[in-house]
């Protein structure tokens, strides 16, 4: 991966973006994209556009979520110990014994999940995962007076982990789910923003609130309206000794993006993203979506009498944990793939399922 695109995909999973406080990683974004496109955007909730060829034709979306898991501050005991509640699919057996980041007015305020000494357990029964709102932050107060001073109920707050490499090219950080997206959306600028080839209109978007329900999705696929929407997240990586690949699929780490079949997935896009694919040599896996996809595509396919719409996967390990693990050559190909896509198709073209 050249340097500068490591760079941006560093600043972005060392964002903050917690679901309904991603501005950080937006702003980031928008740094990236703005001498990429010919315009970037806005809207009222804070979901962010950038258009390329705004007079081709058709209109194809290229998207991501940019909002992360995370917390958020609940109560404030008379003994200045924070409990807090979650956001989005958090895990709570992960929680003890973490060091975490309370997102304040006056900048980040460190702080420690308390867990209790081995010793003085009851090791007479099998340890059990304590639920969220047993769980509280320990940041250092005296009292509940001077913890309001630092904090406030509905301050957000994330793991400390950033992003590292652990070997070569597979690194991990907290936040891959979905940062991954709206980089591989911003990639996807940079390699098309020369290209003399290009017809359609390329309409890049990092989109809001994903984690608790596709709001940022619905929105932008009315507003948008594209002919055709890639909407970029993060798939299962199975490659690991403790997943059952009769049951979740066989996908691994640095063998490709994984294009999703069935439910939301447009099979006539479907099967033109195969096509490109083999054309270009670039390595891709399949997993299945009998019922929905997870993803924004959920949201944006229903829009407007229906959008053809993919979901595009990027192995990932240890998803909604604070150390979700990628191979950057994945990603890379993940916006390779989405920019030959963008090449292939024709002025004009419509996507539909021939009945």
């Amino acid at each position: 991966m050249q340097t500068p695109s490591l760079e941006f995909l560093k600043a972005l999973l060392n964002s903050v973006s917690v679901t309904s406080q991603e501005q950080p990683a937006q702003r980031v974004w928008l740094d990236y994209v703005r001498p990429l496109a010919d315009r970037v955007a806005t809207d009222a909730y804070g979901n962010a556009f950038a258009y390329l060829n705004e007079g081709g034709s058709p209109k194809i979306m290229v998207t991501g979520h940019s909002d992360e898991i995370g917390f958020m501050v609940q109560n404030i005991t008379d003994e200045g110990f924070i409990y807090f509640t979650g956001v989005g699919g958090v895990d709570p057996a992960l929680v003890r014994g973490q060091r975490m980041r309370i997102q304040t007015r006056a900048g980040p305020v460190l702080g420690v999940t308390g867990s209790l000494a081995p010793h003085m357990q009851d090791r007479g029964k099998d340890p059990e995962a304590p639920k969220l709102h047993e769980c509280f932050l320990d940041i250092g107060a005296k009292d509940k007076k001077e913890a309001q001073k630092l904090v406030r109920v509905g301050d957000v707050i994330t793991y400390a982990d950033g992003f590292e490499i652990l070997r070569g090219d597979i690194v991990t950080a907290r936040g891959c789910d979905n940062r991954i997206g709206i980089f591989a959306a911003a990639e996807v600028l940079r390699l098309l923003r020369n290209e003399k080839k290009l017809t359609p209109c390329i309409v890049a978007v990092s989109t809001v609130q994903e984690e608790i329900g596709l709001h940022g999705a619905a929105m932008t696929g009315y507003s948008v309206h594209p002919d055709v929407a890639l909407v970029a997240d993060v798939g299962q990586a199975t490659d690991i000794p403790i997943v059952n690949k009769n049951r979740f699929g066989d996908v691994k780490l640095g063998k490709g993006p994984i294009i999703g079949r069935g439910s939301a997935n447009h099979p006539v896009v479907v099967d033109r993203l195969e096509t490109v694919a083999a054309k270009k040599k670039i390595p891709i896996q399949f997993s299945t979506d009998p019922r929905g996809t997870g993803t924004d595509a959920d949201a944006i396919f229903l829009q407007r009498g229906g959008i053809p719409s993919v979901s595009i996967g990027l192995p990932n390990r240890y998803m909604h944990s604070p150390v979700e693990v990628i191979h950057l050559d994945d990603l890379e190909k993940l916006a390779q793939l989405m920019a030959e896509f963008c090449l292939d198709v024709k002025p004009g073209e419509k996507f539909a399922v021939k009945v």
